[in-house]
């Protein structure tokens, strides 16, 4: 509680002259802290805590008939492989079984995988049966081996972003691809 403290002496200077009582004040802040604590845990309790933020994944169910699953048509599939040192390979539909399809791009300049995705968009886009979706059929499957780099997975995820590409997947690479892919960079080093 707030109180005021009057002792206090007062003493005279000189004949007849008398000095003013000095008043001490003092305030007692006890009930002060009392009531900031009060109020810092009522805040503590009352507050909502942060919820972690995910993004939902709609996933297909494994175990949904043959028929019912979405498949894409060889026309619109684009699979990108990713190799060592930067090296990128591709093919379009399916990988023939003597591999003559499977060709290699780079990130940028001349063959570059931005060229190769535009080309497949504009032969989707040229094929397509629905005017108001052109793009529909085109599906991007991006397969990253065990030699890439977690820069050369952002890099083609940023491709598609920066090319509107609207259905693409991340998938384990197969067995074969991969020797593939071990072939090619053991080619392409001098």
């Amino acid at each position: 509680m707030a109180e005021l403290d009057t002792s206090g002496g007062g003493h005279k200077k000189g004949p007849g002259v008398k000095k003013g009582k000095k008043l001490s004040t003092r305030v007692d802040l006890t009930p002060m802290v009392d009531l900031g604590f009060l109020l810092i845990t009522f805040f503590i309790f009352t507050t909502t805590m942060s919820q972690p933020t995910a993004m939902k994944l709609l996933l297909p169910d494994d175990k949904v008939k043959p028929e019912e699953q979405n498949k894409a048509k060889e026309s619109g599939a684009l699979t990108i492989l990713m190799g060592a040192d930067n090296h990128i390979y591709y093919y379009e539909g399916q990988l023939k079984t003597d591999a003559s399809n499977f060709k290699s791009a780079s990130y940028n300049g001349e063959n570059s995988i931005r060229d190769v995705i535009m080309k497949k968009k504009a032969y989707v886009r040229s094929i397509a049966q629905d005017p108001n979706d052109p793009e529909h059929d085109l599906v991007v499957v991006i397969k990253p081996s065990q030699y890439c780099t977690y820069k050369n997975v952002i890099d083609i995820l940023d491709e598609m972003s920066i090319n509107v590409v609207k259905k693409f997947a991340l998938v384990d690479i197969f067995d074969t691809e991969e020797q593939l892919i071990k072939i090619s960079d053991a080619s392409a080093k001098p």
